[in-house]
């Protein structure tokens, strides 16, 4: 079992036979028009009720009366908490946000091969995709009609670009990267291919899981070490 340390605050969470820490999140969706208190029952029931009527129907057939109905509020109660059906997707997306985004701390961890940390990042977060795939999906869907939730998806991501980017110049001071590109310009189209990446395993396509990840494995490898690391190394798995 191996043990990837990634900062102070930070849960300890199983990948596998692998255990990585992973960062707590504090923080609500900003397009949450309320912050209750934890007691607020009327809240939880909303979106107890939008989770099932998600993954019976789809995001497109959810319909706002009918989740009031069954949460036993009215249709003003749900607009008193959230926006529209896309803030309540990124509400019911906080727990998935810090698995999805926490996978790409694995890779700036001490621990492990350059192969190693990235494999096990892109692994975290194919399993992910797999255990969020309703959710995930209606994600995408609010994503394409909601300039909110784009930008809550986008700024979350691009907060990782900094310390992803300190990971790559270390590696060049290191010797074991080459010189390039700008470090942040490197680090944010990576983490633009996690991205599409899982929206592909999510959706379907022509790639197997194995070979979206292997092939994104290989981006990354090369994108920050180039040739500067062998075809051994690269093979490592530990």
């Amino acid at each position: 079992m191996t043990v990837v340390s990634g900062g102070d605050n930070v849960r300890l969470v199983q990948r596998g036979n692998d255990v990585v820490e992973q960062p707590v999140s504090a923080a609500r969706s900003v397009t949450d028009r309320r912050q209750p208190q934890r007691s607020d029952q009327r809240r939880s029931a909303i979106l107890a009720a939008f989770d099932e009527a998600l993954r019976a129907r789809g995001f497109e057939a959810v319909n706002i009366a009918d989740v009031a109905a069954a949460a036993g509020v009215s249709r003003s109660a749900f607009y008193f908490y959230f926006e529209n059906k896309a803030a309540a997707v990124a509400a019911l997306l906080e727990s998935m946000y810090d698995d999805v985004f926490a996978a790409s701390d694995i890779v700036t961890a001490s621990a492990g091969s350059p192969r190693w940390r990235i494999h096990a990042m892109l692994e975290a977060l194919m399993e992910t995709g797999a255990a969020h795939r309703y959710l995930f999906t209606a994600m995408l869907d609010a994503r394409a009609t909601s300039t909110a939730i784009r930008e809550i998806w986008d700024s979350s991501r691009e907060a990782f670009v900094p310390a992803i980017a300190a990971m790559i110049e270390a590696e060049r001071a290191a010797g074991r990267a080459p010189a390039g590109p700008a470090a942040e310009v490197l680090a944010g189209l990576l983490l633009e291919l996690n991205d599409r990446i899982l929206e592909r395993f999510t959706l379907g396509g022509p790639r197997s899981r194995d070979e979206l990840v292997i092939g994104a494995e290989t981006i990354w490898l090369h994108t920050i070490y180039g040739t500067a690391i062998g075809v051994d190394e690269m093979r490592e798995t530990s």
